[in-house]
């Protein structure tokens, strides 16, 4: 798997590359033994903050681990699945006490279909999944399989074999993304709040101000508000200023820019003015947010 790919600024590492020869670039599957002692002969650990620039997909086969994505802490037992998507920070917890499997694959090795129909790009998506039964059994035996075309090069042609795991990695995926369980919601979001929350997405950088997304979406700001509280629990500007605030953590935590250049990427006048608002709604200042995020891993 090639290694994380970050832009200037940012300085941890992501998942440690060491593919076997003969698979295709852009997908690896490995087990947590064989990544724990990928990180021991590298003389590196997990625990910092990563922004990867791929999915990762994990699935246990024994014991617990508890994954922090985007700050949000999530156990992850038996025949559960986290997925971590692009832009994420991830941490991971104390790998000794767990067995699985990790997949991890960059954004254009699935299907253009199954990017499509698993909404791949959705920022969105769930991040920790738990299938019921017959789900669960499916996802087994699409891992194992993909597990061991993935360890047994050599038995096709190349451009078969990345054919085959392309193959299994979109089923896989597909069955993932599309898991219909107890943790599947009754209704959907409105489509109004789509439109939001996509426009939110791209723009959150430039405007903090509900008038202008509803300018943008032609609605009023009041139909936004009542959109996102009604799909979300959270009225429109409490959602634009969490979008904010998250981007701003992860550039804290992934990065060592300076709080004026975090600043100035988000959109705000002056470091003075991203640190008052960071501070209201964070309960922090961005550098001890900083300090905090980085001590808990080292101490971890």
């Amino acid at each position: 798997m090639v290694n994380n790919r970050h832009p200037a600024g940012q300085t941890v590492p992501g998942i440690i590359s060491a593919a076997p020869v003969g698979p295709p670039a852009g997908l690896e599957v490995i087990s947590l033994a064989a990544l724990r002692a990928r990180t021991r002969a590298h003389g590196t650990g997990l625990d910092v903050p990563q922004r990867p620039g791929f999915h990762q997909v994990l699935t246990l086969a024994s014991g617990t681990l508890r994954q922090t994505v985007d700050f949000t802490a999530h156990d992850v037992e038996r025949d559960c699945w986290l997925w971590t998507r692009p832009g994420q920070v991830l941490q991971w917890g104390d790998l000794t006490r767990a067995e699985g499997t990790l997949i991890v694959f960059e954004r254009d090795f699935p299907g253009a279909a199954t990017v499509r129909a698993a909404r791949l790009d959705d920022p969105h998506a769930r991040v920790l999944r738990t299938p019921e039964d017959g789900a669960a059994a499916s996802l087994r035996v699409a891992t194992e399989h993909l597990e061991h075309e993935f360890q047994a090069p050599g038995r096709l042609p190349r451009d078969a074999h990345g054919a085959v795991l392309r193959h299994l990695l979109d089923v896989l995926i597909l069955r993932l993304a599309h898991l219909e369980g107890s943790d599947t919601p009754v209704t959907g979001p409105s489509e109004t709040f789509l439109r939001f929350r996509a426009t939110v997405e791209r723009d959150f950088a430039r405007t903090r101000r509900v008038d202008d997304y509803a300018l943008t979406l032609g609605y009023s700001a009041r139909t936004l508000s009542r959109a996102a509280l009604d799909s979300a629990g959270i009225g429109a500007k409490e959602f634009i200023d969490r979008r904010v605030i998250l981007e701003a953590k992860r550039l804290l935590a992934h990065t060592d820019l300076a709080a004026a250049r975090i600043a100035d990427r988000l959109g705000f006048s002056s470091a003075t003015n991203f640190a008052k608002y960071f501070h209201q709604r964070a309960g922090q200042a961005p550098i001890a947010f900083r300090t905090a995020v980085r001590g808990r891993a080292e101490s971890g």
